[in-house]
């Protein structure tokens, strides 16, 4: 029960932080490009990689780690991005005929969030 909580409470204030921050990414970038989403989805994928990199070098073999990795890795990087939501506006930007907007929000995105999950593991293994 302590972990569903944790999923819960990590995921609300994830969700609540990505209606603000792409909200006031949306108010100041009106083009076609989804930066608002583009750019929740990158900096949980970085958040995520740090938290990944906590359990990869301090190790993950306490409950007091299993429970913060549900609360920050599940809880708060689940709720703050939002692939789906990537996806969704990329099929809306295709129907639109901004194909080529649509290609490169979705690699961009693949390609970025790997990036940024990737650094985020690396930056702890440096400070380890």
């Amino acid at each position: 029960m302590t972990g569903l909580l944790l999923v819960a409470a990590g995921g609300a204030v994830g969700a609540a932080a990505r209606f603000v921050l792409d909200g006031v990414i949306r108010a100041r970038h009106h083009g076609a490009f989804p930066w608002g989403t583009f750019a929740v989805n990158v900096l949980g994928s970085l958040a995520i990689g740090l938290v990944a990199g906590l359990v990869i070098f301090a190790g993950n073999g306490t409950d007091e780690v299993a429970l913060w990795r549900l609360a920050l890795a599940t809880g708060l990087c689940g709720g703050f991005t939002t692939f789906s939501t990537a996806m969704v506006e990329a099929v809306r930007l295709a129907r639109s005929n901004r194909v080529r907007v649509a290609l490169v929000s979705t690699i961009g995105t693949l390609v970025a969030t790997v990036a940024a999950v990737a650094a985020g593991i690396a930056v702890v293994g440096l400070a380890a």
